[in-house]
């Protein structure tokens, strides 16, 4: 029996509990270790050399060279940097990006703001599913495209996009593609060169890594403008004094999950299944979001019909479980997710939605407790609140 006192952390898609180890890399950066890498001095060198080494072990996390990886300071940043980074500055030069409707708020975002500056951006449909239609992507091309960007796995419902198809789109058209990898770096395999891409985007907390870091990946030959502007740190890209210790831990965070990457996401994978299962089992009126097969492990999206998805995550939480309603970046914005509109979902299924996300430290004891108190949740908000079943 699960001690109801005991907290269960089923977020992870949100943010990741730091790994031990990661902690201990980082500490010596904060204190012994505390140059400057641009200095040119011993201190500095110390620094440099760490810098470095976090490059190249980032970099051979996802099949890179290391002078292809700009550190930054989140998946935000680098996504960024990837859109506005390729848009000539030219004065009158309208170009077009194509990005998909279910992306996250920081593609989405900065999509709308070059558009808003003049250039035209084409928002591909997805399937009820919640996957990208690569015919969709190849007919929206045009002369003047630059960019197309659609995230590798999305973050609310978990699917896996087919980017492999949409860069030899990208490469037969002579348009770059970039992908947001921030949910698939550390659960599923991820080489920047099986999958084509010119630009890829990571975030380090999202891999038991430290907040605040992060990296984009940029292919040797594409060409970037800078978007920020100071000193010439990371090839120009992303100016400013680089986090050493935050960069080392998310360093040793990428090591570790790339070690671990095939345990972990089994051990997700079959903990992911038992959910979907003993819910289904249970709980009647209930859908699984997203895609049944081409989905991350860790990712199990339910909707539940006469139940609000807000009030399930509070009484989760006093029953000492944390999920979440969706995408952490935009939940305390009261609206409806963008994604579930996206693929159609009913609005009676909309609003009963909960994303519930597994980490490596997650086990089968933690995911009975979760079924039933979800079992016995459900029960009791739809005898309070659900007129329209009665």
């Amino acid at each position: 029996m699960m001690d109801i006192m005991k907290r269960i952390y089923m977020d992870h898609s949100a943010t990741t509990p730091v790994d031990p180890l990661v902690v201990d890399a980082m500490l010596p950066y904060f204190s012994e270790r505390f140059g400057n890498s641009s200095s040119l001095h011993s201190f500095g060198q110390e620094a440099d050399e760490a810098l470095s080494l976090a490059r190249a072990q980032v970099a051979d996390s996802i099949g890179a060279q290391a002078e292809e990886v700009i550190f930054t300071s989140g998946g935000t940043e680098s996504d960024n940097i990837a859109i506005q980074g390729v848009i000539s500055r030219d004065s009158g030069k309208k170009q077009h990006i194509i990005t998909s409707v279910i992306e996250h708020p920081a593609v989405l975002s900065t999509c709308d703001f070059m558009k808003g500056i003049g250039h035209d951006i084409t928002y591909v449909p997805v399937s009820s599913e919640g996957i990208v239609n690569v015919d969709d992507i190849e007919k929206a091309i045009r002369d003047d495209t630059v960019l197309i960007s659609v995230m590798h796995a999305n973050n609310e419902i978990g699917t896996i996009q087919p980017i492999e198809e949409i860069a030899k789109i990208a490469k037969d058209n002579d348009v770059y593609l970039h992908t947001d990898a921030v949910q698939s770096v550390g659960k599923i395999p991820v080489d920047v060169n099986k999958l084509g891409v010119d630009m890829l985007s990571i975030s380090s907390h999202k891999l038991h890594g430290p907040k605040g870091v992060g990296a984009l990946y940029v292919r040797e030959g594409t060409l970037l403008k800078p978007v920020t502007f100071g000193g010439g740190h990371e090839s120009g890209l992303r100016p400013g004094t680089e986090n050493i210790p935050g960069i080392v831990g998310f360093a040793k965070a990428s090591s570790i999950a790339k070690e671990r990457l095939a345990i972990d996401s089994s051990q997700m994978g079959r903990l992911r299944d038992s959910i979907i299962k003993k819910v289904f089992d249970t709980i009647d009126d209930v859908r699984l979001n997203g895609h049944a097969t081409k989905r991350l492990p860790n990712n199990a999206n339910l909707s539940f019909r006469y139940v609000e998805g807000e009030s399930m995550l509070m009484l989760l939480d006093i029953a000492g479980i944390a999920i979440s309603t969706g995408s952490a970046c935009s939940s305390r914005s009261r609206h409806a997710s963008h994604v579930l509109d996206s693929i159609g979902l009913d609005p009676d299924y909309v609003h009963g939605s909960i994303r519930i996300s597994l980490g490596r430290d997650n086990t089968m004891e933690e995911v009975d407790y979760l079924a039933g108190t979800l079992r016995e949740t459900v029960s009791k908000l739809r005898q309070i609140s659900s007129p329209a079943k009665c």
